[in-house]
Formats: C-alpha cells, structure tokens, sequence
C-alpha cells in the first residue's frame, strides 16, 4: 500500500506539472472551468475531472486493495470489534477531543476558503489560477500521507493516517478553491466531495466505534498492514531508515 501511495504522488506531481504547462502554453484549456462550457468542447482538464470524480465515488464504494484502512473505517466491511472494548468515557471523551481538533482545521480550511473567494471576487485571481490551487491542493495530500502531514503533528495528535479523523476530507479541501466558480466542472466537483465528506461525518456521528482504536481492533498498530507510516515500516525492518 506504501508503494501505491508513493506512486500516486508521483502521478499528482506530473498532473501539476502538465497543469502548469497548460497554464503557459494553451490557456484555452481552462475554458471548461467557465460557465456553459463543460458540454462545449474537449479540453484536457476534462480527464482530470474524470480522475477526481472516479477517486471519490472509490471512497463511498472502495475496490479492494485500492485505499488505505484510513479511508475506509467508516465502513461496516472494516470494522472489527475490540475483544476488550475500551470504557465508554474514554470513547466519549476521544470523540469530544478529535471533533474540536477537527473544527479547528475545518476552520481554518473555511478562513482560506474566504481568502481565496475574496481575491476571486477582486478578481485578484481567476478561474484558472484557482483550479492550480486545486491541483496543488491534489499534491499536497499526498505529501501529507507519505511524506509529513502538519495536520497530524500540529492540530490532529492522531498516530497515523489509519487513526485520522479527516482522512476522507480530502476531496473537500482540495475543491475548496473551486467552491466560489458558477460552472458545472467546479460545481459538481463541489458537490461530490460535500457528499464523501458529509457521508464521513455523518458516520462518525453514528458509528464511533469504527474511528477509534481502542473498540476498532482492525485501527491498532499491530494489526497493520498498509504500513504507511515510517514507524510501522521500521519495527518490520529496524535498518529502514528514518
């Protein structure tokens, strides 16, 4: 699964780069994100689309050996009961301690959201450095599951991405730039991931036992098997380097 995650930022980066190109070199292609012009005529963005589009109806209904535990805890298929279930207070109190550590990325992710909005509205930016956003955004996840995550060391405190609390709000803050453009590319992009990431709160909401540790066994370190983090990957081989 490590190896998946690290080719797929690979993929992301050279989807940035062809992006940036496009930028340069056939600014036509950002007409799609226009308003009436999705149905209009083909522009190489369209397959990106398809891309995004295709990842999050994988995250409500994942293939097999294609995500990462972290992504799909929030179904049934994934969780696997404690044998000894931690105490009630204590899976109370983690949900009340990852909920308000999630409000406040939620909050953050919102105030750039204004941010951006606000210099699309000065028309500071366009539409097109808007959807560069986006697809830097695209990146930036990645970074954040094989490389470092801020997330996790400076707002979260979770262990790993098996254990994130927004693992599935992905989509949603890599759209958040696309959020204030009236077109049926940005819209509908939008739409979807306020789908996964509703359907993701709203299981968190009536399915704790399935986010935390301590009554999902299939979350705990030692029954790992995507070896995502580098802590992991060293206890099974103690030369990997740090």
């Amino acid at each position: 699964m490590r190896k998946k995650y690290e080719g797929r930022l690979v993929f992301r980066v050279l989807v940035f780069t062809a992006v940036f190109a496009l930028y340069f070199l056939r600014p036509e292609s950002f007409r799609v994100l226009e308003t009436g012009q999705f149905f209009q005529a083909f522009s190489p963005l369209h397959l990106l689309w398809a891309v995004w589009i295709t990842d999050m109806v994988l995250k409500v209904f994942p293939i097999p050996g294609t995500l990462a535990l972290g992504a799909k805890k929030h179904l049934k298929a994934y969780f696997v009961p404690a044998a000894v279930p931690a105490p009630e207070e204590k899976l109370r109190a983690c949900i009340r301690a990852d909920t308000r550590r999630a409000l406040g990325v939620l909050f953050l992710w919102i105030a750039l959201g204004v941010a951006l909005g606000s210099l699309f509205k000065r028309r500071i930016l366009g539409e097109k450095e808007l959807f560069l956003a986006a697809v830097f955004f695209y990146v930036c996840d990645l970074i954040c599951v094989v490389v470092w995550c801020p997330f996790r060391d400076w707002f979260l405190k979770n262990r790993c991405c098996t254990t994130c609390r927004i693992f599935n709000w992905d989509h949603l803050m890599m759209v958040t730039p696309l959020a204030g453009v009236r077109s049926f590319f940005c819209g509908s992009l939008v739409a979807a991931a306020l789908f996964v990431f509703l359907l993701w709160e709203y299981r968190v909401y009536r399915y704790p036992k399935r986010f935390f540790e301590g009554t999902n066994d299939a979350l705990k370190c030692r029954n790992c098997t995507d070896l995502l983090c580098k802590k992991k990957r060293r206890d099974k081989n103690p030369d990997y380097p740090l």
